[in-house]
């Protein structure tokens, strides 16, 4: 393997590497990362988990000595994938969770090496971040979930968007809601110590019998199990009332759905998630699209099973693998 190119900036050099993180092997990633001596590493929360189910124990295998910090983004880490950080690549690594998001350019929660870690929330707000989050009326919530809000201007926050010449599209995406107050889409808790957890999109809350819940919460519990690769749930408001729940899996290598597999993803998400949230269906997908911050486009797939023509949910250029929205487009019909 080639070492990928570098580039130097402000005193930091950025090494960069085009391609999946887990060829030759499940552990490439480190491999690079102690061959260049990296002490900064970005992965996704699939790599990590992908590491632990491979049973990878990157200290034992690299000189990870001069690696500070494993920076995470994309979508929520486990708690046991951070502890496996901790465990399989030294304690001297912070685990860094962020959340944030392209139109700001910038992060709005993550790691802060003046704050503890505790697995499966992020430190702190940033600098400059007034985050805060709200219930449906408006008010702010601790202990609770509640909308990501940002009541202050953030440096990086965009003033409008492209031909958009009278600010509709620009209000109406993200302060429609509460004027004047940055409303981001995601669901939230402040603990009582000031961490915070990330549920998932508020746009593909999963709304079931008047109780609602993050998508987040369901891919923690369903993807910790080794016969799941990946998940992908949704939920679709029927023409009769009814609300359909299916969840989508990609099986690890030599998984097969069997009626035990499916008993035991249902046990799993009624004992750790909620009972009312146990899918109507499990659906064999052969994979699971995401866009360029590696986020599952929940909501465009939603659209389809809602009716929606499929060309209209979403920028085909914009997933990592275009030909997934077709299967998903043909299911429905």
């Amino acid at each position: 393997m080639e070492l990928p190119g570098r580039g130097t900036v402000g005193g930091a050099t950025i090494v960069c590497y085009a391609g999946s993180p887990n060829i030759p092997r499940p552990d490439a990633s480190w491999d690079i990362a102690a061959r260049v001596r990296a002490t900064v590493l970005g992965a996704s929360p699939g790599y990590v988990l992908g590491c632990a189910k491979a049973g990878v124990v990157p200290r034992n295998e690299h000189d990870l000595s001069a690696l500070r910090t494993v920076g995470i983004t994309g979508s929520s880490l486990l708690p046991s994938s951070s502890l496996w950080l901790r465990d399989n690549i030294g304690e001297h690594v912070q685990v860094a969770s962020m959340s944030g998001g392209t139109d700001v350019v910038s992060a709005f929660i993550g790691g802060v090496r003046t704050v503890p870690v505790w697995p499966g929330e992020l430190s702190a707000p940033y600098l400059g971040v007034a985050l805060d989050a709200w219930n449906e009326t408006g008010n702010p919530v601790r202990g609770e979930v509640g909308e990501l809000v940002i009541t202050k201007p953030m440096p990086s926050m965009p003033v409008g968007s492209w031909n958009d010449a009278d600010g509709s599209r620009y209000r109406s995406a993200y302060f429609e809601m509460w004027p004047g107050v940055w409303r981001y889409g995601d669901w939230i808790t402040i603990t009582d110590h000031s961490s915070i957890i990330v549920h998932g999109r508020s746009d593909s809350t999963l709304n079931r019998h008047g109780i609602r819940m993050g998508s987040a919460d369901i891919y923690q519990s369903v993807e910790r199990l080794p016969e799941i690769a990946e998940a992908l749930v949704i939920g679709c408001e029927q023409p009769d009332g009814e609300y359909w729940m299916p969840l989508f899996v990609v099986l690890a290598d030599g998984a097969d759905l069997n009626d035990e597999l499916r008993d035991r993803i249902k046990k799993t998400i009624r004992d750790e998630v909620s009972p009312r949230h146990v899918p109507d269906e499990i659906i064999v997908a052969p994979g699971v699209p995401h866009t360029r911050t590696g986020k599952k486009p929940e909501v465009p797939i939603k659209k389809l099973f809602a009716g929606a023509d499929a060309a209209k949910v979403v920028e085909r250029s914009a997933v990592d693998d275009p030909g997934l929205l077709d299967w998903y487009a043909n299911l429905k019909r």
